[in-house]
């Protein structure tokens, strides 16, 4: 049975021991909800991937409470100890080397001299984290490939009889994960936009940052550096297509009844459906993100609805993040009218 906790002192405690005694727990944080266990040890660390049915070569995210935590495991340059003092804590995962490459389990790793370390906005789950007193793993808190969690009821969908406990403290603000920038490399790379961009990063810097318009790839039998880059992910069972505003009066006129829409208010306004086949993403890039998982998770489960719209966006600012979920999500499918 999946305990679900609050954010009582009580069952934070209750949450440290289960970490500490081999345990599995999913908490939140303000971009999604993770799912944690001890980062040292390797068997704790299985478990995490036995609960996802995630592949072993793809890397998971190291959370930590603090900086200080950090320098027990990492190696930290004049980049890393910027962009620590001014995002820290908060939505920016760091590539950096490992102080020892056997300092970290290698199903932590998959096997690479490096690490993705993130301090998350979140006080609970810092808290947490301090009173184990251990650094634990932070992928994403649902089965592999599918949307992520933003929701304490989103974890428990997913993983409910697979983990030890939940932490629920109410919705994720931002949405979609952090930004991972690699720092081991000597140009600052994004390998994953989030709320954090490219510009916010090298004006911290002072230094230029490589940030690829397309996403990054990894061929087969090689370890990615950081989650999202191998495989398919963010993908619900129903089929997913892009749409531009532009064309919103073309797709009008083709829709099935089993067809269902995500867009921004105005745009869905011309639509005209009733509300078990619409979904609002809000006003605007920040608010399409914070709704897009649970929009996408919530028509995966009408049996009604076959086939899911989703709204593009510019790619600017979290735009960017946007649309490298959304493009995952849909296999890079858009609406073309022939």
């Amino acid at each position: 049975m999946t305990l679900l906790l609050h954010t009582n002192d009580q069952d934070i405690q209750r949450a440290a021991d289960i970490l500490a005694k081999g345990g599995v727990v999913a908490f939140p944080t303000e971009t999604v909800y993770g799912i944690g266990a001890d980062a040292t040890k390797s068997e704790p660390v299985d478990k995490v991937f036995a609960a996802k049915k995630r592949p072993h070569d793809n890397p998971l995210i190291v959370t930590v409470s603090d900086d200080q935590m950090l320098r027990r495991f990492a190696k930290l340059d004049q980049r890393a100890e910027k962009l620590i003092a001014h995002f820290w804590p908060g939505s920016l995962t760091l590539i950096l080397p490992l102080l020892d490459d056997e300092i970290l389990p290698s199903n932590v790793t998959a096997g690479l001299s490096t690490a993705a370390f993130r301090n998350p906005k979140s006080q609970v789950t810092r808290n947490l984290i301090s009173l184990f007193n251990n650094p634990i793993v932070g992928p994403s808190a649902n089965l592999s490939t599918k949307p992520s969690t933003t929701t304490a009821a989103h974890v428990m969908h997913d993983m409910a009889g697979r983990i030890d406990a939940v932490i629920d403290d109410g919705p994720s603000q931002i949405g979609v994960e952090s930004t991972i920038v690699d720092l081991s490399v000597p140009d600052a790379t994004i390998l994953r936009p989030g709320a954090v961009t490219a510009d916010e990063i090298a004006a911290v810097i002072g230094e230029k940052v490589i940030d690829p318009s397309s996403p990054i790839t990894v061929a087969k039998g090689v370890a990615p550096k950081a989650p999202g880059m191998k495989y398919r992910h963010y993908a619900p069972s129903k089929e997913v297509i892009i749409f531009q505003a532009e064309d919103a009066e073309q797709l009008k006129t083709v829709l099935k009844p089993s067809d269902a829409v995500l867009a921004l208010t105005d745009i869905l306004a011309k639509f005209d459906l009733p509300e078990e086949r619409s979904w609002s993403l809000g006003q605007n890039a920040d608010s399409a993100a914070e709704e897009l998982f649970s929009a996408l998770r919530a028509f995966d489960d009408r049996d009604s609805v076959q086939r899911i719209y989703v709204q593009g966006l510019a790619k600017k600012g979290i735009g960017e993040a946007y649309m490298n979920r959304l493009e995952k999500s849909a296999g890079g499918q858009h609406f073309h009218l022939e």
